[in-house]
């Protein structure tokens, strides 16, 4: 018999590969079992909050996962403009991976379902708030004092979001690309001052 944190472990990850991929609304809890190879009725075992809590659960469980990928690719960068750089290249390869489908795995769920649940808002913000809150401290660690670390970190992670979202309609990258290649611009020329 499968543990039951095996079971529900599963379930968050296909949960969120499935928000990602489709949003709140265009998925099932029936099509999140089958992804998740567990039968049906265990679901709310897991998850009795329903596809809410399972969709801020799922929200949350990614927003960590990248928040570790970019913060492990800013640490092993040799500069920060660099890193920005190579932080793109996390998000155009997950795009290309997917066949453009996978975009950010906040956004889709972040537009879909966040203005009409709390707890799901709530995941989304938290998401980004660990996201800017690892960019800041990465240009504070090189040298951005204040105020202008997060200002740029907002910037750099609006940017991203935006360039995510011109890349997956146009099914190109060159968008996230140009929009990284400015803002390391930006970043180098703000760590150096």
């Amino acid at each position: 018999m499968t543990p039951r944190t095996q079971t529900r472990e599963r379930l968050l990850h296909a949960a969120a590969g499935l928000f990602r991929s489709q949003g709140y609304a265009s998925t099932g809890l029936t099509q999140v079992l089958a992804e998740g190879g567990a039968p049906k009725g265990v679901l709310y075992f897991h998850f009795p909050g329903g596809k809410e809590q399972l969709a801020a659960e799922a929200v949350a469980l990614a927003g960590r996962q990248l928040c570790e990928m970019i913060t492990a690719v800013l640490a092993a960068a040799p500069d920060p403009g660099t890193g920005i750089g190579q932080v793109a290249g996390l998000f155009g390869q997950a795009l290309l991976a997917s066949g453009f489908r996978e975009g950010c795995p906040v956004a889709t769920v972040a537009l879909d379902a966040s203005a009409g649940s709390e707890a799901i808002r709530m995941s989304c913000e938290g998401a980004y708030g660990s996201w800017a809150d690892a960019l800041e401290r990465h240009f504070r660690d090189h040298g951005v004092a204040g105020a202008d670390a997060r200002q740029l970190a907002t910037f750099v992670l609006a940017s991203f979001e935006g360039a995510l979202l011109l890349a997956r309609v146009q099914r190109d990258v060159a968008p996230l690309y140009a929009v990284a290649a400015t803002l390391a611009g930006m970043v180098d020329k703000a760590v150096s001052t």
